[in-house]
């Protein structure tokens, strides 16, 4: 006869819930009662704890179960579901992640490329990304790098304003790499995005809203012109009559 192993007949029961119990699941002889405003009832029976429930129409939610007694708080239960899934959705909107972004220059860059490069690193900087510059060297290249480096140091004072070096240049076979860092925090950053997309919004309905009463106006100056030529037509035949 086979002997099932130990482990899996202790997860023969499935997962553990992360949910608390309520009501009727609260299997205890009396809990510690946090009535609906944060009041301290004190210990009572589990029958007169769900009793008063009952009475505020609530729910016993069991928030510390590691008590002893536990602890119990009468609150609309489904509500505070709702609330902390909200308040969880908007710290996932407001979460800043720390990106890097990359941008590969060579020595001998064209002024043009170098203009454009350092377009899209200003960018970066402004969305709050750190930037990784990559200076690649080829064939005879490799033998001058002071030329690698003094680019690095003229893309750093160029955008000063925006970023600071947070890892100096250094040499890396072939590549001389560094790091920029932005003055702005992430979260800065898109908060201002969002102010920025806001005023544009705004801007936009704005102009809408100033010009809709324009052509509106446009069919009572017509109407207002035909009725001029009109009264002009009838005073020049009384004039003739």
């Amino acid at each position: 006869m086979s002997v099932r192993p130990a482990v899996a007949w202790c997860y023969r029961g499935g997962s553990i819930s992360a949910e608390p119990r309520i009501n009727e699941r609260i299997r205890v002889p009396e809990v510690r009662l946090v009535g609906p405003s944060g009041e301290q009832v004190g210990i009572v029976p589990l029958a007169k704890a769900l009793e008063l429930a009952q009475e505020y129409d609530l729910d016993l939610v069991e928030v510390a179960a590691t008590a002893r007694p536990p602890v119990c708080k009468l609150m609309d239960y489904g509500k505070f579901k709702y609330e902390s899934a909200m308040k969880a959705r908007e710290a996932r909107k407001n979460q800043a992640h720390t990106v890097i972004k990359e941008m590969k220059l060579r020595p001998k860059i064209d002024p043009h490329d170098y203009d454009t490069k350092k377009g899209h690193v200003v960018r970066f900087l402004k969305q709050g990304d750190k930037v990784k510059i990559t200076i690649m060297f080829r064939g005879r290249e490799q033998s001058r790098p002071e030329l690698g480096y003094r680019l690095l140091q003229r893309l750093a004072e160029d955008v000063q304003e925006l970023g600071f070096i947070e890892s100096n240049p250094k040499q890396d076979g072939r590549n001389m790499i560094m790091v920029l860092g932005p003055h702005k925090k992430k979260t800065e950053a898109m908060a201002e995005a969002r102010e920025a997309q806001a005023a544009r919004k705004a801007e936009r309905q704005g102009v809408a809203h100033a010009a809709a009463p324009a052509d509106e106006q446009a069919p009572v100056d017509e109407q207002a012109s035909v009725e001029e030529q009109a009264s002009a037509d009838a005073s020049a035949e009384n004039s003739e009559a």
